[in-house]
């Protein structure tokens, strides 16, 4: 029998500093219900989806931060968004800012994503490993990008669960440009791999065309699609949200790294597939036969040295 999973990609629109938890989780449950009438079993919501991205401004008041994030996952204002899913028996992967409390650790904050099943039940968990940006504020930039002062690098690894007849893996946003995000979650058998991005038309660090912020972003998740023989379902929060553009593109990748559904506007809009989860199976039994074809004796410097270190 084949495993197809319909999958929606619920691309959102801006979300303003001062539009309230309700209305966003009323928004994403608009979209649910359309991804209920296409039949989806799956749907995939953007990276901090419940707030603006905040991360564009420098703070100092610890409220002022935590105000962004979300000490319980359901909460009082996203349980309806659970409610819903279990309603339409549709499962969902939702990103968000978590403020964690850990023993002997307090509070910990970190760029977080959950994967939901179709009972509202909380089944998989990631934490954003590779953090843009910087932790201080920069003048010189035409706004800031200070997830490395907000948020911990994650602590989770990339996990893989099994869940919706297959494997499912999650990244976030700046994980989607690394070939190793893919390549862990491809060696513990991952079959379609979920993300959303919050990413600006302008590069604030360097200057760099805006055609190639859209190019750039396709090419790395057709890369690990096809690279690892899985679907990448990712997702954007797009629009200009306070003042700062930022790109949709939202897309669905098959196995074979093409794009078969893609998002035409930059607002709250719904794209579905009908995925089939034995796709890549020929790609990871030939060309990408990882117990075959792979020399691991030939790749350890790429746990043994972060930075470029020229020959002499």
């Amino acid at each position: 029998m084949p495993r197809i999973l319909t999958v929606g990609a619920a691309q959102m629109g801006p979300v303003a500093r001062d539009e309230s938890r309700a209305s966003v989780v009323q928004r994403m449950i608009a979209l649910l219900e359309q991804a209920h009438a296409k039949g989806c079993g799956l749907v995939v919501y953007p990276e901090l989806a419940l707030t603006t991205f905040f991360p564009r401004w420098y703070m100092q008041d610890p409220a002022e931060i935590d105000a962004f994030f979300e000490a319980e996952m359901p909460g009082p204002e996203t349980r309806p968004l659970f409610e819903a899913a279990a309603r339409y028996s549709i499962g969902f992967h939702l990103g968000y800012a978590e403020l964690a409390e850990q023993p002997g650790q307090g509070l910990r904050r970190f760029n977080t994503a959950i994967l939901v099943d179709g009972r509202g039940e909380v089944v998989g968990k990631y934490r954003k490993v590779h953090l843009p940006g910087h932790a201080e504020y920069e003048p010189q930039r035409p706004f800031q990008h200070l997830e490395k002062r907000y948020f911990e690098v994650g602590d989770l690894g990339f996990p893989v669960f099994r869940a919706f007849d297959g494997v499912m893996g999650m990244c976030i946003c700046n994980d989607r440009r690394w070939p190793e995000t893919y390549r862990v979650m491809g060696l513990r058998g991952v079959e379609l791999v979920m993300l959303g991005y919050n990413t600006p038309l302008v590069n604030g660090a360097a200057h760099e065309p805006g055609h190639l912020r859209m190019f750039h972003n396709h090419l790395s998740m057709q890369a690990g699609a096809y690279q690892n023989g899985i679907w990448v379902v990712g997702v954007a929060k797009a629009g200009i949200e306070e003042g700062v553009e930022h790109i949709a593109g939202s897309c669905i990748v098959a196995p074979t790294g093409e794009i078969v559904a893609q998002a035409r506007t930059s607002g709250d809009e719904l794209i579905a597939y009908d995925c089939d989860l034995d796709a890549g199976r020929y790609i990871r039994d030939t060309t990408f036969n990882f117990a075959k074809h792979r020399r691991i004796e030939h790749y350890t410097l790429i746990t043994e040295r972060t930075g470029e270190i020229p020959p002499p």
